[in-house]
């Protein structure tokens, strides 16, 4: 059987993002692992998510966006008591984002907090079922801020592996998730740092920007970077419209990416990208080549920049159309 979907597991929010006119703010569905998996459906790729919502708002809003999309959500949970995450995030003169922090819950933590083991334990068949049908898992760092859902992305993890699905991790560090977490607030950078580097063992691909590679690993080489993590990952360095750098399938290189000068909003643009990769991977078979691996950059940062375009993460990701119509524009 050919394994062509990809698990996507972690945080489904509200960007709540500073209008254009810097008159108030507007709401979007987010959240990277989120944003990873509505992607994929748009460039033809089956997506599962696996994360926690409130039974609120926000929380229907994302059902019915993830149905559209035809993302499954057989392992979606709801939680009654913990709400949908809200963060406010600003934007500069050049549509580059940073995080103010999270509106108000009334509980102690938010949903995506508390993604229960036990409720997936109890439909571990069909968990089986789906990883049976996979290549990929993809994941990032954020939940590990919580022990509760922390535990329950590495039994994932684990599950994953047994049916020899490749784990595909975006670095994504955010550490205003971790200084507002009841969980790990009092928790050092340090050791935040440390926790996050031995969870990227479990990488056979990862993704990360250069400010991260700087911070994580005090280096920008992609194989040097490979070279400090166990699993010895093939490993993608983003810079916004920077060249990409990376390593993959013991090639390493330099890819310069499209520019444009009508950006708006840079949210959810790396995980477009990602999104952009994974299809290709999946579609196209692991690269096995320079010019093989360039072109698979190429797809994903033009789904990246088109998805800078327009405002909010989701809407503005790209149909499959419509980046090989972008891609063909470049080469004519």
């Amino acid at each position: 059987m050919k394994k062509t979907k990809v698990v996507c597991i972690g945080e489904a929010l509200i960007d709540r993002i500073r209008n254009k006119s810097n008159n108030g703010f507007t709401d979007f569905l987010g959240g990277a692992p989120a944003n990873v998996a509505c992607a994929l459906r748009k460039l033809k790729i089956n997506s599962i998510f696996i994360g926690r919502l409130g039974n609120d708002a926000f929380g229907k809003k994302f059902i019915s966006k993830f149905n559209e999309l035809e993302v499954n959500l057989d392992f979606l949970q709801l939680d009654n008591v913990s709400s949908t995450r809200v963060v406010n995030v600003d934007r500069n003169q050049f549509g580059d984002r940073f995080f103010l922090g999270f509106e108000d819950s009334s509980h102690s933590c938010f949903a995506d907090e508390v993604l229960s083991k036990k409720l997936i334990e109890k439909k571990i068949p069909d968990l089986q079922k789906f990883f049976i049908e996979s290549k990929y898992l993809v994941t990032g760092t954020i939940l590990l801020s919580s022990p509760i859902s922390s535990e329950t992305i590495f039994f994932l993890l684990e599950e994953a592996k047994k049916f020899e699905v490749k784990i595909i991790i975006d670095l994504n560090w955010r550490e205003v998730f971790w200084d507002h977490s009841s969980f790990s607030s009092e928790i050092s950078q340090a050791a935040r740092i440390n926790l996050i580097k031995n969870f990227l063992n479990h990488a056979n691909v990862l993704k990360l920007a250069k400010e991260e590679a700087t911070l994580f690993f005090q280096e920008e080489n992609p194989l040097l970077i490979s070279q400090q993590l166990s699993n010895r990952p093939d490993v993608i360095i983003t810079d916004g419209k920077n060249p990409v750098a990376w390593y993959i399938n013991g090639f390493q290189g330099i890819t310069e990416t499209p520019t444009s000068q009508e950006i708006v909003d840079t949210t959810g643009a790396g995980d477009a990208f990602l999104a952009g990769l994974i299809s290709i991977l999946i579609s196209s078979g692991y690269p096995s080549n320079q010019q093989e691996i360039e072109d698979c950059i190429n797809f994903a940062s033009v789904c990246g920049l088109l998805t800078c375009l327009g405002e909010g993460a989701i809407e503005q990701q790209p149909y499959y159309e419509k980046v090989n119509k972008f891609l063909g524009s470049l080469i004519s």
